[in-house]
């Protein structure tokens, strides 16, 4: 019974090391590409006439 509840705890923790690694490289990903669409928006700001 020990064994099995150890092998669940183990498979629970590499599943959670796999979702923080996935979650950390798609906030990346879109905070790069916030900023490039942001920097994008700030350089055709002087083409915009109100």
């Amino acid at each position: 019974m020990d064994e099995q509840t150890y092998k669940v705890l183990g498979n629970c923790g590499a599943v959670n090391i796999a979702f923080g690694v996935i979650s950390i490289v798609v906030g990346v990903s879109v905070g790069v590409l916030l900023i490039i669409s942001g920097g994008k928006l700030l350089g055709s700001r002087k083409k915009i006439i109100i």
